[in-house]
């Protein structure tokens, strides 16, 4: 599994301004990742899913070794990057899977290019932050725009992984450090500027994705919150909502052995005349994952 882990994925190819890997054969599926992070992050994911599907993982606007997002580029902005890999690489349409941000990037796609997206999964997406939650993240970006991260990774890695990880975490959790070390500076303050306050983006327009649509998040993750979670699939027509036991904000990549198989169970489904998946009980682990 070392290889699953290792910062960096081989090859990268570029559209405009985003880069991305590609690897498989298949049903298209795109994987966008959170704030600070780039394409490595899914490379568990990109191993298991690769076998059957094309997968494509993007490095975000001003991440990795994509170029830093225009002056004062909206969410929009970094949906319409990942429009130009899709047009590029002829997909009409395609599974896309986001994570943090990543989630709100790509319902935003959903919502704007219905149908570009056939399926939808958002991971650990935040929505409707109460007036406490949204005063704290806002009051975070301010002190990134004026000082950038300084001495606040211990902090982003606390609020991600706990206080206290387990030993076989602390590999994984000092190659997100390093992540975290690496983006531009420039690219991180845009993104999570656009973080702290696209939750309301999507506010009451959720009932109009009409594609199958799944919503994650870890039992334990203070930001993205189980309730957030439950409460965005409860507005979509063929919306599920799945509550990963004891995990917080990096599950994907913390374990990846319990995400994955419930990520490839949705993505496999056979789409019907209706676009209505199987009920949620198919892919949870007995209830609650």
């Amino acid at each position: 599994m070392s290889e699953v882990f290792a910062p960096g994925l081989a090859t990268t190819d570029r559209v405009g301004a985003t880069a991305f890997h590609a690897r498989g054969v298949g049903d298209p599926i795109v994987l966008l990742h959170g704030v600070g992070m780039n394409k490595a992050f899914w490379a568990p994911q990109i191993e298991d899913l690769a076998r059957d599907c094309h997968v494509i993982a993007c490095d975000l606007l001003g991440h990795g070794d994509s170029a830093l997002p225009p002056a004062g580029a909206g969410l929009a902005a970094y949906g319409d990057a990942v429009l130009a890999v899709l047009d590029r690489l002829e997909i009409a349409n395609a599974n896309v899977v986001g994570h943090s941000l990543g989630a709100l990037i790509a319902i935003d796609l959903a919502l704007r290019h219905p149908q570009r997206v056939s399926r939808l999964v958002a991971m650990n997406a935040v929505y409707r932050r109460t007036p406490a939650q949204r005063a704290a993240v806002v009051a975070r970006a301010e002190a990134l725009a004026r000082a950038g991260l300084g001495d606040g990774i211990d902090l982003i890695l606390a609020r991600w992984f706990g206080t206290d990880p387990a030993p076989e975490m602390r590999a994984r959790v000092d190659t997100v450090r390093r992540w975290l070390q690496a983006v531009d500076p420039r690219g991180y303050a845009c993104a999570y500027g656009i973080f702290a306050t696209a939750d309301e983006a999507c506010a009451g327009r959720l009932a109009a994705l009409a594609m199958p649509a799944l919503f994650m998040t870890g039992g334990e993750d203070p930001n993205s919150t189980p309730e957030m979670t439950r409460r965005m699939a409860a507005e979509v027509p063929y919306g599920e909502a799945l509550v990963v036991a004891g995990q917080r904000h990096m599950m994907s990549y913390a374990a990846p052995e319990r995400v994955t198989p419930l990520l490839r169970a949705f993505l496999m489904r056979p789409l019907d005349g209706a676009g209505e998946p199987r009920p949620a009980a198919a892919l949870t682990e007995g209830g609650e994952a």
